[in-house]
């Protein structure tokens, strides 16, 4: 029997069950399913890990995937601005002028997805587990349960990123009085995350074309040495013990390679490729009542190429494109420049119809307005349907490779890191070898990279914060607001007020 683990037909059924009040009610219809009664085989079992992982980033629903996430995640960033409809909506400006409360509704809706992804997750490692041996393989059983505490960390992890302090949920609650908990330690949810993440170390490498997108240890091991990396500079003590183990877990992602479309891998041409460790699949199948298509081309889609005009390239991040000049080996710019944006150039303006079959100046009549492309659809088919399918890749390749490289030089070891930095910009960037060799000069280096290779990605916030360089980054990018108080988000006003230890 095919497993589609992201389609909906299971997902809806799980979520149905496992979001119910039943837990909570001393009568129980026998012809009703509940928690306490669903969990009878491995269908069951199969259904409850797909609706964990259903909650991925934010719950695919049309527009409101990409309304929660980038706003969320991105906002805050330097080489993002806002676009010209931002403006109507205040709770997205309170994120970008970094002038939130804890009443914030996209940051609270965040919360939750992310807790419910939690709830789904510790439902499955404990009901799978109860379920009669002769009912499920057991091979099956020991497999989703380490995806189950796989999507446990990944979930506590989003939080633990944009939260100072979280609440840990280590257990499936059904008694209403558990869901009074206190916020727990940054150092503690760490090693909560940590251990699951090893526990699901030991998943599969991969999985047939029928489960794209299950959780693999490689990609357990790419979280896991991103969980290091982060803690090397949060705990300044231990930095040496956390570098080691980030690069003993990075090493051990293997398996995959770069791909050399970059722009393949965000335009819905090349889902899975095999530089990607970990990805959010999306479907246009609306069969069964499916909605695992989306607006989201609409949401990063500029005005002129008829999207609501929500999120734009920065100055900064232009200015960071061309900072090595045209040096690529295609006479230009960074290759990833023009696979991450459309701006007006000979390159985009040379007759061969390079956007949607036109040039740049044809839709834009001629303004110099940088729109992204990256997470665009590839052809004008896409961009004339109003939903797109376009897979989300969370972890790639070249993550793990800077990963490791920054790991490995602030252990005093450049010469290790060069030729990771210039593999990726030999195969995404057509450019050069890097210059320098020094600690600091690699450590610049890694900085740009970065910076260049995860426009939408949302990675550069944990990155600045990590490298301690948040406020420094912002006032070069001239957005007024921010001091470290607004670092992380406050905890939302509805936990507050539904959690009697807060």
């Amino acid at each position: 029997m095919k497993k589609h683990i992201l389609f909906p037909a299971a997902m809806l059924l799980a979520a149905s069950t496992l979001t119910s009040c039943e837990d909570y009610l001393t009568v129980e219809s026998p012809d009703q399913l509940t928690s306490g009664n669903f969990w009878r085989n491995e269908a069951d079992a199969q259904a409850g890990i797909a609706a964990a992982y259903s909650q991925l980033e934010y719950y695919i629903d049309t527009w409101e995937f990409a309304e929660v996430k980038w706003p969320v995640e991105a906002f805050r960033e330097d080489v993002v601005t806002i676009g010209s409809d931002v403006p109507n909506y205040p709770n997205w400006m309170e994120l970008y002028n970094f002038s939130f409360t804890n009443g914030n509704s996209q940051f609270t809706s965040y919360w939750s997805n992310n807790y419910t992804g939690i709830s789904f997750a510790n439902q499955v490692i404990e009901k799978v587990a109860e379920i009669p041996d002769g009912a499920i393989d057991p091979s099956v059983r020991s497999q989703i349960v380490k995806e189950a505490r796989f999507l446990r960390a990944y979930y506590h992890l989003k939080l633990i990123l944009n939260w100072k302090e979280i609440i840990v949920r280590d257990h499936y609650i059904t008694d209403p009085d558990d869901l009074n908990r206190g916020l727990s330690s940054r150092t503690d949810t760490w090693d909560f995350i940590m251990q699951d993440l090893t526990d699901a170390t030991s998943l599969p490498a991969g999985y047939g074309s029928d489960n794209l997108g299950r959780a693999t240890c490689g990609a357990a091991y790419a979280y896991l040495g991103f969980a290091n990396l982060t803690r090397a500079y949060e705990e300044p003590a231990r930095k040496d013990e956390f570098l080691k183990a980030a690069v003993t877990a990075l090493d051990k992602v293997t398996g995959y390679s770069l791909e050399k479309n970059y722009a393949s891998m965000f335009d819905a041409s090349n889902k899975n490729c095999k530089e990607s460790v970990f990805e959010l699949q999306t479907s246009m199948s609306t069969a069964n009542g499916a909605n695992y298509r989306t607006q989201m081309h609409r949401w990063i889609g500029c005005s002129e190429l008829w999207g609501w005009d929500e999120i734009l390239p920065s100055a900064v991040l232009m200015n960071e494109f061309r900072k090595e000049g045209m040096t690529a080996t295609t006479g230009r710019y960074d290759s990833r420049m023009y696979a991450t944006i459309f701006f007006k150039c000979d390159y985009y303006n040379d007759g061969s119809g390079r956007v949607y079959g036109h040039d740049y100046d044809d839709w834009f009549n001629g303004a110099d307005k940088p729109a992204f492309r990256k997470f665009m659809p590839a052809d004008m088919a896409g961009l004339e349907t109003n939903y797109c399918a376009i897979n989300v890749p969370l972890m790639r390749y070249s993550n793990v490779l800077l990963m490791k490289a920054e790991a490995l030089n602030e252990q005093g070891h450049p010469e290790l890191a060069v030729p990771l930095i210039n593999e990726i910009r030999d195969v995404h960037g057509d450019m050069p070898p890097m210059q320098g060799t020094t600690q600091d000069a690699v450590r610049a280096q890694i900085e740009h990279e970065r910076m260049i290779e995860f426009p939408l990605e949302n990675w550069r916030w944990y990155d600045l914060r990590r490298w301690g360089k948040t406020a420094e980054a912002l006032k070069d990018a001239g957005r007024p607001g921010f001091d470290e108080s607004k670092a992380f988000y406050p905890v939302p006003l509805t936990e507050i007020n539904s959690n009697s230890a807060l």
